[in-house]
């Protein structure tokens, strides 16, 4: 059995709960949910779009420190909080994901910690 790392990384907002970035063994990556909180300030980014982008560079950011990339992602969940953003969803989320097309579901929530507005989680491989 192998053991399980904790995974953790200045260039994404510490976690909003006792839990952490993320957690890799075996040579996967689990990344907790990232909400688009900007690391330097603490807080949210401002409207939906800057969230997106914001919450996906935290991805981003937690897959690097883990020696991953956002083409070894294998599935993504995405929470919102009003499915009337799906086509601003997708089109952020295509300047991230182009080429490789991880599986995702996308999914409306009642609410979101902190009054966020979009939640990303996913698994990725790590070399």
């Amino acid at each position: 059995m192998s053991d399980i790392q904790l995974i953790h990384t200045e260039k994404a907002p510490a976690a909003v709960g006792p839990y952490s970035q993320a957690t890799a063994v075996n040579g996967t990556l689990y990344v907790s949910g990232q909400l688009g909180i900007v690391p330097s300030e603490g807080k949210l980014a401002e409207g939906f779009k800057a969230q997106t982008r914001q919450a996906l560079e935290n991805v981003k950011a937690i897959l690097e420190q883990a020696g991953s990339s956002l083409d070894k992602v294998l599935a993504v969940d995405v929470f919102l909080m009003d499915m009337g953003r799906f086509a601003d969803l997708n089109a952020i989320y295509a300047e991230y994901f182009s080429d490789h097309k991880p599986a995702r579901a996308a999914v409306q929530v009642a609410a979101l910690p902190l009054g966020g507005l979009v939640e990303f989680k996913c698994v990725a491989v790590i070399d």
